[in-house]
Parts: structure tokens; C-alpha cells; sequence
């Protein structure tokens, strides 16, 4: 099948999926812990978003902290923040790309998770450098770590999203549109890339993280809405105490880690398997550290010199204005 060369040709070929994913933009909600204050949690459906969550449930922490959690799968980062914002979510889970957010005061980073190393610009086959894609037509999730990683791997080729007919896309659209060939490329990510490989096996790697390690760190985090944070501190610290014993059991037990986010997402355990690949964790005692020492704000100020050089962010912004690492650090005195 050709590959779509027009916006309106393509609108076309994909209207339907479109609309098949904006139905399926979040999961329904499943509850962990009972009689306990009741937190509603988002988390991604990777190992990334997941695994912190599956120890919590399957390990009863939640009770243990005196809490019952309602936690909601959704596909994106940015679908969470507009959740905090109006109130139908206390807690959730964002990627590298959605970092501009809460930088951007929308909500609080509450804990960073790991370093990820999932993303990527996958290509068509025969499409073998990111200057062939010029004129091409793209297909991005915007606001998230793939339409990150296309952007710092098209200015590494001296490119910009002008040379390209970019389509703002949801995850799920991205896999059916890039295994019908519907599209030439996308600023993507594992795992979902690994269901689109099994459909179109000879894709092309453009691009990945690695290939911005010097200039750019890629943290995820669980972020919570600013009114939580200002108004229910005592709730955010159980929550954070939650989230800092998972992180020390997924240091300790990472198979084990693997086995129960593979069971609370219904998938083969060699599927998170491959996907824990590409996740760098970080234990409490480094991420305690990195914290106090300032490494983690460095992080963040390098990804805030990224998004205002492309107008995600109007100035730099100081990470103690929207981290609170001094919450995360506490929840374990």
C-alpha cells in the first residue's frame, strides 16, 4: 500500500482509528487497599509507568500506609496533567516529554522514577537518515518523550519540524497507522514500538535517547495537582512513602518487579521483560542522593533549556519551584 503524501489523504485513511482512540484515551479504574483515604492514581501501561503501582497493589502497601487506591491506566503524560487539573486525578505518571507541565506550574513533581531510554524515530523501511524525511509525513504524540526525541534528532540532522508534515497522533492511532503504512515516520516509544516491529519488522531506528546521553537526561516521574500538594501534605507524604517502598522492592526484586507489572497489565512477562531494557532504575539511596546534591535539578533545568528553545517554556524555570524533593526525601524519616 502507498504511503499517504497529503494531509487531507491522510485525515482520510486514518479518521477512523482516530476516533477508535480517543475512545480509548484511559482504562477504567481498579482499586487496591481498603477502608484506608482513598487516592486516585493515572500510570502509563509500561514497565516505566506500571511497576511502581503493581508492587504497591499486589504488595499491600497502600493499606499498610492507610490508603485505598483507585488507579486508572491512561496512554500519555500530558492526558494525566489535564486530569490533576480538574480534579479527577490526585496522582500520576509522566514521561521526559511532559516534563514542561509541571514546569510550566500545571502540577508537582512528586518523585522522579527512573531514566528512560525507550524512545525513538522510527522510519519506514528504506528511509535510513533523518534528512529523507524531509517532506515526509510524521506522525508524533505531541507533548510527550517522542515528540521529544524528534525534535532533538531532527536538530541534530539541522532540521526542524517545518521540513516534515507533522500529524499530532495518539499512541494508540500511531501503532495502526504506522503498521498500515499509512505514515513515513513517528517520534515514538517502547514498548508500544515492539508491537508495531512484529508488524512491520524491517522499521528503521533513526534516532533513540542514548544518542542525546551528553546533552539531555530523560527522567519520568510521578507527578500530583497543586492543590493536593498545598492543602494535603500528610496525604501526599503516604502516598510518597508508598511509592519509595515499591521503589526499593523493584531494586531489590526487579524479576519479580517484571512478573506482577506483567500481571496487572495482562501481558507476556518476556513482553515487560524487553521493555524493563530500556528503563535505567534508580534505588532510593541514589535517588535520596541525587536529590540533596542537586543532580536531580540539573536534570531538570537541562530538559527546561530544551523546551524553551522550542516554545514549550517562555523562560528557564527553577526545578524547586515544581519538585518537591524535600517531600520525597522526608516521606522516609
Amino acid at each position: 500500500m502507498p504511503l499517504a503524501t497529503s494531509r487531507r489523504g491522510f485525515t482520510a485513511a486514518v479518521a477512523g482509528l482516530a476516533a477508535s482512540a480517543l475512545l480509548t484515551a484511559c482504562g477504567s479504574d481498579s482499586s487496591s487497599g481498603k477502608g484506608g483515604e482513598t487516592v486516585r492514581i493515572g500510570y502509563i501501561g509500561d514497565f516505566n509507568g506500571t511497576s511502581l503501582i503493581a508492587i504497591a497493589d499486589a504488595k499491600g502497601l497502600w493499606s499498610k500506609h492507610g490508603l485505598s487506591a483507585e488507579s486508572r491506566v491512561f496512554t500519555n503524560g500530558p492526558l494525566q496533567i489535564q486530569a490533576l487539573g480538574t480534579g479527577h486525578l490526585d496522582f500520576g505518571y509522566i514521561g521526559p516529554g511532559a516534563m514542561w507541565l509541571p514546569a510550566s506550574g500545571q502540577a508537582k513533581v512528586v518523585a522522579i522514577n527512573t531514566l528512560g531510554n525507550a524512545d525513538r524515530v522510527l522510519a519506514q523501511p528504506g528511509i535510513t537518515s533523518m534528512k529523507q524525511l524531509k517532506g515526509k509525513t510524521v506522525a508524533v504524540p505531541e507533548g510527550t518523550s517522542g515528540d521529544m526525541i524528534l525534535t532533538l534528532a531532527l536538530e541534530k540532522a539541522g532540521m526542524s519540524k517545518s521540513d516534515l508534515k507533522i500529524v499530532p497522533m495518539d499512541p494508540s492511532t500511531i501503532v495502526s497507522a504506522f503498521s498500515a503504512r499509512k505514515v513515513d515516520a513517528a517520534g515514538f516509544w517502547y514498548p508500544a514500538a515492539a508491537t508495531i516491529k512484529k508488524q512491520v519488522p524491517d522499521l528503521v531506528e533513526l534516532a533513540k535517547n542514548s544518542d542525546f546521553a551528553e546533552q539531555v537526561s530523560f527522567p519520568t516521574a510521578f507527578v500530583a495537582g497543586n492543590d493536593l500538594v498545598a492543602k494535603h501534605p500528610q496525604k501526599v507524604k503516604k502516598v510518597l512513602a508508598v511509592l519509595r517502598e515499591a521503589i526499593a522492592f523493584r531494586s531489590a526484586h526487579t524479576a519479580e518487579a517484571i512478573e506482577l507489572t506483567a500481571a496487572k497489565l495482562r501481558i507476556p512477562v518476556e513482553q515487560v521483560k524487553a521493555d524493563a531494557a530500556n528503563v535505567e532504575l534508580l534505588d532510593l539511596t541514589k535517588l535520596d542522593a541525587l536529590t540533596k546534591d542537586g543532580t536531580i535539578d540539573k536534570w531538570l533545568k537541562g530538559m527546561n533549556d530544551y523546551f524553551v528553545q522550542v516554545g514549550k517554556l517562555k523562560r528557564p524555570v527553577d526545578p524547586k519551584t515544581y519538585y518537591t524533593g524535600d517531600l520525597f526525601t522526608g516521606a522516609g524519616e
